[in-house]
């Protein structure tokens, strides 16, 4: 759930779950943004951009999976994102190239491959001073490249991503805070599942949680919502909307190889 709006947030939490229940869901937001292709009103934050090639300091490798080259589908501008987030970026990483392998390959040695083993995903960040531009290596597919402008929004997690812990609620009127949440929010939840979105928390249709926990409850940090692009040419089945994060503690050490990419369908 997004809210250009923040001040509104507290509010339509306490009347739509009640007083104590709506502050606990109401602290959990996150600064996240909305990722819209740049216009001459909406110019590109940064080197924020969807496609293109990947921008990798100069000892970097492109990453493969199996000796098949995974495809470069977004790159993050951390510095220009920091001011909104604060906190919820506990490192500045420069840049992050955000890479998965391409389900569409039109080679046989992707259907060779395990598409749900860990390799199929990498984050990778580099120093923008030190950054070039590198195009993909054949056969891995290069995806045009659009610049885009990081709207600034509030988001709060959506039902299937909160925890029957996370909040005090009526035991006896709802078997868990997922049912809290389709009696009081349903016509809010899930509301941007088709779009671009980066940090803050996932948004999606589906009934599976996409931020995991830690030992300690934390949930994942969200990095990155990339939807079905008919305009790009990519997808991943049927409505499916691929996402990634990382657990918190990796991102405050900077180790973006502890970053999780998963694919949701409808």
């Amino acid at each position: 759930m997004q809210f250009d709006d923040p001040g509104v947030l507290n509010d339509l939490c306490t009347q739509r779950l009640g007083e104590r229940a709506g502050r606990q869901f109401a602290a959990m937001a996150r600064p996240g943004f909305r990722l819209i292709r740049s216009t001459e009103g909406t110019p590109a934050s940064g080197q924020c951009r969807l496609g293109g090639p990947a921008l990798l300091e100069p000892e970097s490798r492109w990453p493969e999976h199996d000796g098949v080259p995974l495809s470069l589908h977004a790159v993050l501008d951390t510095d220009a994102l920091a001011p909104w987030l604060g906190a919820e970026l506990p490192v500045r990483p420069g840049l992050l190239n955000f890479f998965y392998l391409d389900p569409d390959l039109p080679y046989e040695e992707y259907r060779k491959l395990d598409v749900y083993a860990s390799g199929v995903w990498r984050v990778i960040p580099a120093d923008p001073a030190q950054a070039v531009a590198v195009s993909a290596p054949r056969p891995a597919r290069s995806y045009p490249a659009v610049p885009v402008h990081a709207a600034e929004v509030t988001m709060l997690p959506d039902c299937w991503d909160v925890e029957d812990g996370d909040l005090d609620y009526d035991r006896d009127q709802h078997w868990g805070a997922a049912s809290l949440f389709l009696n009081g929010m349903a016509d809010l939840d899930g509301n941007t599942a088709g779009s671009h979105c980066a940090f803050g928390w996932p948004d999606t249709a589906h009934t599976l949680p996409v931020s995991s926990r830690d030992a300690d409850g934390r949930a994942a940090i969200h990095l990155l919502q990339l939807a079905e692009d008919t305009e790009l040419g990519w997808g991943w089945g049927d409505a499916g909307t691929l996402y990634f994060t990382i657990p918190a503690e990796a991102l405050a050490a900077g180790d973006f190889g502890e970053a999780v990419a998963q694919v949701i369908c409808g």
